[in-house]
């Protein structure tokens, strides 16, 4: 039984529905470094995020339904399929971290003269397809 790095994240959300989703699919998966990205998420980087492991032999199905996951379009509340206003493509990215307003201007450089972690960022979708940053409402 030899344990590899299937997939790596920067928040603990978003590693425990990908395991909790291999998890129902008969997967074995164990999260590694979890904690201390949750205690301080400046040491992501540093120790290489939070590392989710399966079992080599388990590798090809993960494989299938993490591409399965990742084609599944988002939907709205009603349904309907989330797509983006300037290219109507589906390929899009949630909770992306924008900071293109005033407002992030503004944490921007707050940040860089405090040496503190940005204070201000929006969720918004971002088209994988364009680039373009929209606001799922």
């Amino acid at each position: 039984m030899t344990l590899i790095t299937f997939k790596t994240f920067d928040n603990s959300v978003d590693a425990h529905l990908l395991k909790i989703k291999l998890e129902s699919e008969g997967i074995t998966c164990f999260l590694f470094d979890e904690h201390i990205v949750s205690i301080n998420p400046l040491y992501s980087n540093l120790i290489g995020g939070i590392k989710l492991k399966i079992n080599e032999e388990d590798v090809a199905h993960a494989k299938e339904i993490l591409l399965e996951l990742e084609g599944t379009p988002y939907t709205t509340d009603d349904g309907k399929a989330i797509h983006c206003p300037k290219c109507v493509s589906t390929h899009i990215q949630s909770g992306y971290k924008s900071m293109k307003n005033a407002g992030g201007i503004l944490a921007a450089i707050m940040s860089f003269l405090l040496f503190v972690f940005p204070l201000y960022s929006k969720d918004v979708y971002k088209c994988l397809d364009c680039g373009e940053e929209f606001d799922g409402k």
